[in-house]
């Protein structure tokens, strides 16, 4: 059999860690989500080593396989899920308490990875509010679990030779296809096996190669440098990459061949192998399962509960869930082990009664619609009950979704003429971005007669940019900007939710844009469009959690003013360095103390400004369209039917 290895329980740790900084919001690790690449590594070559020795010593029997798979996932990942009911019954409005209840039958059926990649996607927002959006990963290594053993079984028998060349040609394949889905389907690609699977089949391919090998001076003398360049190539992709990457791709290849040769050099006789095998990297390996399901659960139920965005907070929050991680590991991973302290009668009736009890409050979730007997929305009032349905927002007319504001997977050519429907002899104002310029367009067109509009969901109008999540980018801006030489728009407003995009590379992104704009028209006027208030979770909630209703007409406090509004900084000074103006919304909704307004009117009907985390409603929409065409102005405009409060409190 094989012996343990220290290192890669070091190597865990390394994995982990990276991926709770992330989470909690820290820059720094702005790769750290690349430690789940890391584990799809290590578990790869884990599982073929042990199948490997096995079948060597005739032992391995599938069904002795899968209830060791099932002692190592299901105890802790059951009991953290049910460990949630509580709080997800307690702190969850029903928009929410729906989605968690179908992720509770997802992450139980071992298909959470469908699930999610069927919601949303694993960067946006919302998502640090699902507490089990991590499970996907287990979803992809169960689903790995339950297939590549009954393939190894079938070929075993045409010789390691053969063996070899059949997971080497499968995991070409599946490379391929991640290289291609990045580009096309990035979605799918992230969440699912057939674009996961070489990541497991790298650490399979490397069991095969390393096990039973004698060692010889050639592989000692190289060890010490292979296992560096192994840590550095996984230091690589932890801090310098970011979540606009393409994922899995060629950028996740410098992690997953860093974890493969920290697991081939570092043995136990090299400075890298000594370090991963300290007691501090082994102690926090040792509960990295359980640090991984702990984690997730605790920042989301912080952030629905507190509204909490500080990454010191969630720090502090890194530390609790190595806590409870701890004695999850101690007192529920280790026992479940043991078949001789549990079982396997009383292992698999414990499995089926806590999976059971699982999907049945999922069920019941699904069916009562998120709106719980004794959970969060029984407690509202009929005004609360009102802002809470907000969070169901139908915003696809009003943003002209899938016409002019652009699906992920619709291309330039999906425009629809009507986003283009102006009168000729008059001055045209186009409206360049993602969603949030969609969300503002509205108003706009409310507006003014001649508005034309080109938006496409996470595209910000930065000429050449690539985003991995978002691959078409670049032929639409290109499509757009060819439009903008056709049209040659009086007006060219830029706006985006800019933060999404991170500060590294906007100042030049958006010089080349507007080089580019002003060749391509010469009389336009552009202007860079700042940041809408964005709130840490969606608004409606946020103002429910505070007791705040629609008619208070509140300035409510965001905790993201001082992030924003040092972003439109280094946006208004981009603008100033390119010859173009600025116009702020935040100077306009929020006072200096950082609280924004979070009411809007229209014909006599009150709504939240957002009804997320910052996309606006249609009066919210109304209401900044006419403060910025009040900024070109230099006057107020449109009185009447669209006046608005005037007055912001200091």
């Amino acid at each position: 059999m094989m012996s343990h290895r220290r290192e890669i329980d070091g190597l865990r740790a390394i994995a982990v860690i990276p991926v709770i900084l992330f989470h909690a919001g820290f820059r720094a690790f702005s790769g750290g989500f690349v430690g789940v690449d890391i584990f799809f590594v290590i578990s790869g070559y884990l599982i073929t080593s042990i199948i490997i020795a096995e079948k060597q010593l005739g032992v391995f029997t599938l069904a002795r396989f899968y209830e060791r798979r099932a002692r190592r996932i299901l105890p802790a990942l059951l009991f953290v899920m049910l460990a949630c009911l509580p709080f997800a019954w307690l702190w969850m409005w029903p928009s929410y308490m729906k989605n968690f209840s179908d992720s509770l039958i997802a992450a139980t059926t071992f298909a959470s990875n469908i699930f999610f990649w069927r919601g949303s996607g694993y960067f946006n927002v919302d998502t640090e509010l699902q507490p089990l959006l991590h499970t996907w990963s287990l979803a992809v290594e169960e689903q790995y679990y339950l297939l590549f053993p009954l393939f190894l079984l079938l070929i075993w028998g045409a010789g390691k030779k053969w063996v070899v060349s059949c997971l080497l040609l499968i995991t070409i394949i599946s490379f391929a296809l991640a290289q291609w889905g990045a580009l096309n389907m990035p979605m799918l690609t992230f969440y699912l096996l057939p674009t996961r699977g070489w990541e497991l089949l790298i650490g399979a391919l490397i069991a095969f190669c390393i096990t039973n090998k004698p060692k010889n001076n050639t592989i000692e003398k190289i060890s010490q440098l292979g296992g560096l360049v192994g840590v550095l190539l996984i230091a690589y992709s932890v801090f310098l990459n970011d979540k606009n990457a393409p994922f899995p791709s060629l950028f996740t290849l410098a992690a997953t061949l860093g974890a493969g040769c920290v697991i081939v050099f570092a043995t136990s006789q090299t400075l890298v192998g000594r370090l991963l095998g300290c007691k501090l990297f082994v102690g926090v390996g040792l509960i990295s399962y359980s640090a991984y399901l702990w984690h997730q659960p605790l920042f989301a139920f912080a952030r629905i509960r507190l509204n909490i965005v500080n990454p010191s907070f969630f720090l502090l929050m890194s530390g609790c869930s190595l806590i409870l991680a701890y004695f999850s590991w101690k007192y529920i991973e280790i026992p479940f082990r043991d078949k001789k302290n549990i079982r396997k009668r009383y292992f698999f009736l414990f499995v089926f009664l806590l999976s059971v009890i699982i999907i049945a409050s999922g069920i019941y979730g699904h069916i009562r619609d998120g709106a719980v007997i004794g959970g969060g929305f029984n407690r509202l009032s009929t005004e609360q009950k009102k802002l809470e349905l907000y969070t169901k927002y139908n915003f696809s007319s009003l943003y002209r979704e899938g016409e002019c504001d652009l699906k992920p997977n619709q291309s330039y050519k999906d425009f629809s003429p009507k986003c283009k429907e102006v009168a000729k002899e008059k001055s045209i104002l186009l409206i360049w971005g993602d969603s949030n310029a969609a969300a503002l367009s509205s108003g706009l067109r409310a507006i003014m007669p001649n508005v034309v509009q080109y938006t496409a969901s996470a595209c910000p109008p930065i000429m050449d940019v690539v985003l991995g999540n978002r691959p078409q980018c670049k032929n639409i801006n290109d499509f757009i900007l060819r439009e903008v030489e056709h049209i040659k728009p009086s007006i060219i407003m830029l706006h985006a939710n800019w933060s999404r995009y991170g500060d590294q590379n906007l100042g030049l992104g958006i010089a080349r844009t507007i080089n580019r704009i002003m060749k391509a028209s010469t009389s336009s006027k552009v202007y860079i469009i700042g940041s809408v208030p964005q709130w840490p979770i969606s608004l409606p909630i946020y103002m429910l959690t505070r007791g705040i209703s629609l008619e208070k007409r509140a300035y409510v406090y965001n905790p993201r003013f001082a992030e924003l509004e040092l972003l439109d900084e280094k946006l208004r000074l981009s603008a100033m360095k390119n010859g173009v103006s600025f116009l702020s919304i935040l100077d306009a909704v929020c006072n200096k103390n950082g609280a924004c307004q979070s009411v809007a009117e229209l014909n006599g009907r009150l709504e939240p400004t957002a009804w997320d985390y910052g996309h606006l409603t249609e009066a919210s929409s109304l209401l900044f369209a006419k403060k910025l065409l009040e900024q070109i102005n230099q006057q107020p405009i449109l009185r009447g039917k669209y006046a608005i409060h005037p007055a912001i409190p200091n």
